[in-house]
């Protein structure tokens, strides 16, 4: 008897449902694929016990005939690939075929479609040991419908792999999220038990567009993030970028899209990582949704069943596009992109005329023999319980009162820049107005008021000078006294003869002196202390795996943070209004200002509406 045996249809789409089936939000990641492809405006999303119970997608898209509707269930069969030539350059998110016969091999399927607007059309369900198609005519506008009910119920073991019904809907929505922000032109409608959680228009517009990434990713981001939009000959790169102050503990909050499938590449993950490596906080992560456009044949859909995976045929390219056009957005990102937009007010500010109508305000504490006030420190003797004052001061005292103020005021003698600049437009930053406890400068700007870590202001604008003052002169090279041998694998050997021009321009000079050994000669002059063979080691893994290495920059400007951590100004130090005020100009015009060099903030607005919240104003 013959060891080997053909197996059955239904065990071979089972099998393959392994690969493509994990949990239902893979089911409706196929499904709703397939209905884009269709050219589908509108996608309605009901599901029942977390997708495992019913999963019901309906779409308006081109539908299909009756002759091609046995087809869909059938492994290998599609309409979006014809010959091999065709792999080359995949424009549709589905291309595989394998889909709907692997889930319907694990469920209870029925597809119902029309293409056209008769209102007629047909309902195709697998039925057997072979799966053979079963047809039924069926009312249906022009569109689709796939119902999937009792997933994995002939396959238990798959089964009690599942999550809790929570857990399995939130794998559901993170899916119809991340279509829905790669498909803006397309209405989504997601349905859970009966109840509305997304109701999606279409978002043309940019505006519209800004508002569903809002709802999906949350109104924070959109305010915290700046819209980019770069493009060369082959490449664009556009969506929204989170200020480096809005990074998240976990990488729960990043969207990338190449050609409208969202994707997870190393390559585009090390690209921004090393965009936002400068300005971003140990063990943070950053915000984005990002989307890349590049020719369909420059990106390989095919690598994994799940299509998550794609592969860059001109990776490197890929990669320093990516990084070079990240990192000039993040340097240009100035303090007035911090700036909230839309202040209200349920006040209009301090006014002596309001102030005078309500004295309550101005004085929210009895003059008593207990208070001593006019000497600027206030100190009351009855256990610091200050009282509301029983009736309202007559217009002699809070006379009385506002002279108490002006005389702790001491006039300055020259006139102010905010005085000097109220007819002109206010600086992102402000003016200042104090120092306190020689660590913050107190700002007034538009908004509100700003506060601003002095040594971690003065850190970022000293590093980034020093950092554009070592680019200008390039990095320059030290002979060693005793030139380095080490000994690596054949491979690496060959890449570091192939890349001897890189090393030179990062400022090392190597020889190959056999089949496994590399001989330094010279390295960069200010790296000249560090570990040399850990450098060059990590340099030629990082060519060997994304083409192209950073290793000799970041270790530069590792030291230049240093040196500019130790030359900027120290908590403690007087400063004057002058000396404060050109800081903060310094600021306004100093790439990645927003951070110092270990990624910490360097200042914070505190805008008049939150000021207004802390004093119960306008309530």
């Amino acid at each position: 008897m013959s060891k080997i045996i053909r197996l059955t249809t239904r065990l071979a789409n089972q099998i393959a449902a392994g690969e493509v089936v994990e949990r239902p939000a893979s089911v409706v990641k196929e499904l709703l694929e397939n209905s884009l492809d269709a050219q589908a405006t509108r996608l309605d999303v009901d599901v029942e016990q977390g997708g495992v119970k019913l999963l019901r997608i309906r779409d308006n898209g081109l539908g299909v005939n009756e002759a091609d509707l046995p087809l869909t269930i059938a492994r290998h069969a599609t309409s979006k690939i014809h010959e091999l030539e065709d792999l080359e350059g995949v424009t549709t998110l589905g291309f595989r075929g394998e889909a709907l016969a692997s889930i319907s091999s694990v469920s209870r399927l029925s597809l119902t479609s029309s293409d056209n607007e008769s209102g007629a059309g047909w309902c195709v369900q697998a039925e057997g040991r072979d799966m053979e198609a079963v047809l039924l005519p069926a009312a249906h506008p022009q569109g689709t419908t796939v119902e999937v009910r009792d997933l994995f119920f002939n396959t238990p073991a798959r089964r009690k792999f599942l999550r809790t019904e929570k857990t399995e809907f939130s794998h559901l929505e993170e899916i119809v999220k991340r279509l829905a922000l790669s498909h803006f032109d397309v209405g989504f409608t997601l349905r859970h038990n009966q109840r509305v959680v997304h109701a999606l228009r279409s978002a043309t517009t940019e505006a519209e567009q800004d508002r569903r990434v809002a709802t999906l990713c949350g109104p924070n981001f959109i305010e915290s993030a700046v819209r980019i939009d770069t493009q060369t000959d082959e490449l664009r790169l556009w969506g929204w970028m989170g200020l480096p102050t809005f990074s998240r503990s976990q990488a729960d909050l990043q969207y990338f899209f190449v050609n409208g499938r969202s994707v997870k590449d190393k390559v585009v993950n090390h690209a921004v990582r090393q965009a936002y490596r400068d300005v971003m906080y140990h063990g943070r992560h950053a915000a984005f949704v990002l989307y890349l456009e590049l020719d369909p044949k420059g990106v390989d859909v095919n690598v994994h069943p799940t299509k998550h995976e794609v592969r860059f045929r001109e990776s490197r390219q890929v990669h320093d596009f990516l990084y070079r056009s990240l990192h000039r957005a993040i340097a240009e990102m100035s303090p007035a992109d911090s700036q909230p937009v839309n202040q209200t007010r349920t006040d209009s500010g301090f006014n002596p005329a309001s102030a005078a109508a309500a004295p309550s305000a101005l004085h929210p504490f009895n003059a008593s023999p207990g208070l001593a006030v006019g000497s600027g420190e206030f100190r009351h003797q009855n256990n610091l319980q200050f009282t509301q004052p029983k009736s309202t001061f007559g217009e002699r005292q809070v006379a009385d009162t506002m002279q108490v103020y002006a005389d702790l005021h001491t006039p300055a003698k020259s006139a102010s820049p905010m005085a000097e600049h109220e007819a002109g437009e206010t600086p992102p930053l402000g003016f200042a107005i104090a120092q306190l406890h020689g660590i913050y400068i107190l700002s007034q700007n538009q908004h509100g008021l700003v506060v601003v870590d002095m040594h971690a202001a003065h850190e970022r604008i000293t590093y980034e000078r020093l950092k554009s003052s070592w680019q200008d002169e390039k990095i320059r090279s030290q002979p060693l006294l005793v030139p380095l041998s080490m000994a690596v694998s054949s491979r690496e050997a060959d890449f570091a003869e192939e890349h001897l021009g890189l090393f030179q321009k990062l400022g090392f000079l190597i020889q190959r002196m056999g089949p496994e050994t590399l001989l330094v000669r010279e390295v960069p002059i200010l790296l000249r202390d560090a570990d040399v063979e850990t450098l060059v080691r990590d340099v030629l893994s990082d060519i060997v795996t994304h083409g192209s290495s950073d290793r000799v920059e970041q270790s530069l400007n590792e030291l230049l943070s240093t040196m500019a951590c130790h030359g900027s100004v120290r908590a403690n130090r007087k400063l004057t209004l002058p000396e404060m005020n050109a800081l903060l100009r310094d600021m306004e015009v100093t790439e990645r200002s927003g951070q110092c060099n270990h990624g910490r903030p360097t200042w914070t607005q505190m805008s008049l509406s939150e000021l207004d919240k802390l004093f119960l104003r306008g309530r």
